[in-house]
């Protein structure tokens, strides 16, 4: 694959923390299959694809890793007929890192007839009613078939809002959950399991969380329970203190986020990885990000408009096509219209964390963030 980064020649799983402005980290998580710069943001490919884009453009807008997703990937195609197929991968012709989530949010999220016990979850698939059964041990087999370079333990995303004694429950029973993932995965050279905290919008939970993960043990760490309703004031405060309370030398990743200002301020305090669904999805329903905003392309404003997405961008989209022509086949229901604005929305994101790891590198992440606030403010912003 001509188009594939040389991977890094490397046994093992590493993290190696090359400089910090204030809670703000850049570094470099190395693997057998290439080295994942930090702060990164993964595009997410929950069923063996990135919609609306090839493998090969994606990386071309320097995405360093994807995110595939274990729930959707074990009722179709299943992870026993990908591990025939040469493993995830092979599977999606992308050879870089893949981080597999597992399985939880979704089954709280999609799944119908859901039955929680300790020993795991029985639910019904939202595609053909079939019944399954995920525990810790069945998604750390599940995500080994897929061959993921990075598996997540096994948990449950507590909702929100949930009171204390609910989360403390949900909190404790991932926890349970966390220590029989980490049994289960087992030693395998060259991949990374990752713990995650839970304990929602409680301190002393989060602190009781991040305390057990540490006890287990884990080659990195998520802040789990965010960005599911509660809004950016309250994530924030919580991540004022929640990726402090995880070990310093390892990634953290800050699960389902998000908004272009949410991974600014989540860098800020101490996040390493993020990923969302976000830039693919918006791109696909005609909205793009940009410099000084969010363009609804869908907008007649836009039919008569001889200028690119965003007059500073270097991606396929702004140098080639108008924000008329974009207008036009959106409007017309082409399917470029839906490729275009995606790889546009992926590029950005890119951009913006190369931005934030130089920022970061240099000591000029405040000024970074200033300009990143003046730009949109300067902007005519659209709503999302």
């Amino acid at each position: 694959m001509a188009w594939a980064k040389t991977p890094t020649m490397t046994n093992r799983f590493a993290f190696t923390l090359n400089s910090t402005d204030g809670l703000a980290r850049a570094g470099v998580i190395s693997t057998p299959r290439g080295e994942i710069r930090t702060p990164a943001f993964m595009p997410v490919g929950t069923a063996a694809t990135v919609k609306a884009m090839l493998p090969e453009n994606v990386a071309a807008t320097g995405a360093d890793i994807l995110l595939g997703n274990t729930y959707h990937l074990m009722l179709r195609p299943t992870a026993e007929r990908i591990s025939q197929m040469g493993g995830l991968h092979r599977f999606m012709n992308w050879p870089r890192p893949i981080l597999t989530d597992s399985g939880g949010f979704q089954v709280m999220s999609l799944a119908s007839l859901r039955r929680m016990s300790e020993e795991g979850v029985r639910f019904k698939s939202h595609i053909d009613g079939s019944p399954h059964h995920l525990t810790p041990e069945r998604s750390m087999e599940i995500q080994r078939l897929l061959g993921s370079d990075i598996v997540m333990a096994f948990d449950e995303c507590t909702p929100y809002p949930a009171d204390e004694a609910t989360a403390r429950k949900s909190m404790e029973l991932s926890m349970r959950w966390a220590q029989r993932s980490r049994e289960a995965f087992g030693d395998r050279p060259g991949h990374g399991l990752f713990g995650i905290q839970q304990g929602s919008i409680f301190h002393d939970q989060r602190a009781q969380s991040a305390e057990k993960l540490r006890e287990i043990g884990f080659d990195g760490y998520a802040v789990g329970g965010l960005a599911v309703g509660e809004g950016q004031e309250r994530m924030f405060s919580v991540l004022d203190y929640a990726p402090q309370m995880l070990p310093s030398d390892k990634p953290r990743y800050l699960m389902g986020v998000g908004k272009p200002d949410d991974i600014v301020g989540a860098v800020a305090r101490g996040i390493d990885m993020m990923d969302c669904v976000l830039p693919s999805r918006s791109g696909r329903t005609g909205q793009a990000f940009t410099r000084k905003g969010v363009v609804n392309i869908k907008n007649a404003r836009h039919q008569d408009d001889p200028r690119p997405l965003d007059d500073q961008c270097q991606c396929p989209a702004c140098q080639n096509y108008s924000r008329a022509y974009l207008h036009h086949v959106f409007r017309a229901g082409e399917i470029i219209a839906s490729m275009l604005m995606t790889w546009h929305n992926l590029h950005y994101y890119q951009e913006l964390m190369a931005g934030l790891r130089a920022a970061v590198s240099a000591g000029a992440l405040q000024g970074f963030v200033k300009l990143f606030n003046d730009l949109r403010s300067q902007g005519d912003i659209e709503p999302i």
